[in-house]
């Protein structure tokens, strides 16, 4: 087999391995749009990780920025799959290096302990941890209408972090992250103690579902334009974010337990939602 088909292999292991809810959606676009959305998973994945798991996390951060750059120069590591794949994907698409390099700068914000004070707050940082991710993907999926679908495009990676946000509360207090506004806290009269002793009362539900009604406004304005995707790309794309948003669902149906669960769509609700796409 050829390294360039190894290199994609690879990729395709790594997001089947990490979000089978992505893997589902985007499994249903051509081979070649295919192979590329998994090249560019398997960077964020790699950013990703560097952040979450990553024992010099602000180092190795340095490290890889100055490897993409370089990347961009045409000089990268050729025993690393995922380099391999993402320059076959930079020679057949016309992507977006600035997305990428707001994509590292997202991650970079996880390093800080960054206070969220406003929503506002909460909106820059998923435009650079998730809208990114869709105006990576825009030139693969509906090449020529980047332009067209760019706002629609960040709103969608607005409410799938919003949605990230909200199943991942316990999670991310864990690691010392929250992403849920000061200004929230405050309207509801609840505290970073009460988050800490988990207490799941009316007022943590009014700011969860606060969020989630913002979200949802924002899958709304997501899906005005999905119209303008080709056949080809259109069903992924909606698929991808009607299954996110389900997971909103999924937690209301387990009375908001965030703390000691995490919320996932079974496979059965992922058919039915993907086979009622028009």
């Amino acid at each position: 087999m050829n390294k360039i088909l190894e290199a994609y292999d690879h990729c395709e292991n790594t997001i089947k391995l990490h979000s089978k809810t992505f893997y589902r959606a985007f499994s249903l676009l051509p081979k070649e749009q295919k192979k590329a959305v998994w090249a560019v998973y398997a960077f964020c994945r790699q950013v990703d990780d560097i952040v979450d798991e990553g024992t010099s996390p602000f180092e190795e951060l340095r490290q890889f920025e100055r490897e993409f750059e370089s990347f961009l120069s045409g000089y990268y590591n050729h025993n690393e799959p995922m380099w391999i794949a993402l320059d076959d994907v930079f020679k057949r698409f016309n992507m977006d290096v600035q997305a990428f390099r707001d994509m590292i700068k997202g991650q970079r914000m996880d390093l800080s302990e960054r206070l969220y004070v406003k929503i506002s707050d909460v909106l820059d940082y998923s435009y650079h941890v998730a809208s990114t991710v869709g105006l990576m993907l825009l030139p693969i999926l509906a090449p020529g209408k980047e332009n067209q679908l760019r706002e629609d495009g960040i709103s969608l990676g607005y409410a799938m972090q919003l949605t990230n946000i909200l199943r991942d509360i316990g999670e991310d207090l864990e690691r010392g992250r929250l992403y849920i506004p000061q200004d929230l806290l405050v309207k509801y009269e609840y505290t970073v103690s009460d988050l800490m002793e988990h207490r799941n009362n009316d007022a943590f539900r009014s700011i969860w579902e606060e969020m989630a009604s913002l979200a949802e406004d924002y899958y709304e304005k997501a899906f005005r334009t999905m119209n303008l995707y080709p056949l080809y790309s259109r069903t992924p794309v909606k698929g991808a974010a009607l299954l996110y948003r389900a997971i909103l669902g999924e937690v209301r149906n387990n009375h908001y337990n965030v703390f000691s669960k995490k919320h996932y769509v079974s496979k059965d609700t992922k058919e039915k939602i993907i086979s009622s796409i028009s």
